[in-house]
């Protein structure tokens, strides 16, 4: 046989050979992995672990702190002028007491409320109840709100490397939840709060991963907005109400 021949059906072989290997790519790195952390009844052993976790309380010290957390118990004297009413300031919480925190909503306003939101619904005083008196919010006309993380009492962007949050009345699965966002607007994944387990009716949801990246968090509360008009599936109803009290997250830290 002639040895250009030869090589040429060597050449074809060598390639046949090739195309049957089954040649993969490397999986992609793992994402970010969270820790997920859940109680319903007594809550009150895992918000303080939960706590401990992220480090001593900076209360509404101006500036980035290099360790700790902060937390949002809406009981604060200084909210009081706003309390009972539908237009409690979005960046109260980076503004007037400075932690970081400001709020966005598809509603029309939010709420602090000291009547357990009985002066938005008679029936809403059995259904609702608070973790640190004697308050609680929620959005106006919407039952999604944002919140977003800035360095305490600068608009300068942030991340926090963990997030948690007190529920109260959630009666349906999987439809309270809590969705991270990255900086870059990715999702670091959605997550459900705990249906409530006794009359107290309280659920608490935390989630933490190992550096600060949470830039934004949606929370999602139940199936429907207060209104007058409306009421909570226990009471006959046809939505998930549901409200929130203390948020508690790892201190805010410089989004670069």
């Amino acid at each position: 046989m002639h040895t250009k021949t030869v090589l040429a059906i060597a050449a074809v072989l060598t390639v046949a050979a090739c195309s049957d290997d089954n040649i993969t790519a490397p999986p992609p790195p793992p994402g970010p992995q969270a820790t997920v952390v859940t109680a319903t009844g007594d809550i009150a052993a895992k918000v303080e672990e939960f706590r401990n976790f992220l480090g001593a309380a900076n209360g509404a010290t101006a500036g980035e702190q290099a360790t700790g957390r902060r937390e949002i118990s809406w009981d604060g004297a200084g909210a009081n002028p706003f309390d009972n009413r539908n237009d409690f300031p979005a960046n109260f919480f980076n503004t007037n007491v400075k932690n970081g925190a400001v709020f966005t909503t598809d509603g029309t306003g939010f709420r602090n409320d000291s009547t357990d939101f009985s002066e938005v619904n008679p029936t809403y005083a059995a259904e609702f109840t608070f973790f640190s008196a004697t308050k609680i919010f929620a959005p106006v006309g919407s039952n999604k709100l944002d919140q977003l993380f800035q360095v305490a009492g600068q608009p300068t962007p942030a991340v926090t490397r963990g997030f948690g949050i007190v529920f109260s009345d959630v009666d349906v699965a999987d439809k309270t939840t809590i969705q991270l966002f990255g900086q870059d607007g990715s999702s670091l994944g959605t997550f459900s709060a705990p249906v409530r387990s006794d009359d107290a009716g309280l659920s608490f949801l935390a989630v933490s991963f190992d550096t600060p990246i949470i830039a934004r968090v949606r929370i999602t509360l139940g199936t429907g907005a207060l209104a007058a008009n409306v009421s909570d599936i226990s009471a006959g109803g046809t939505a998930d109400l549901v409200v929130l009290d203390n948020l508690i997250y790892g201190e805010p830290h410089q989004a670069f």
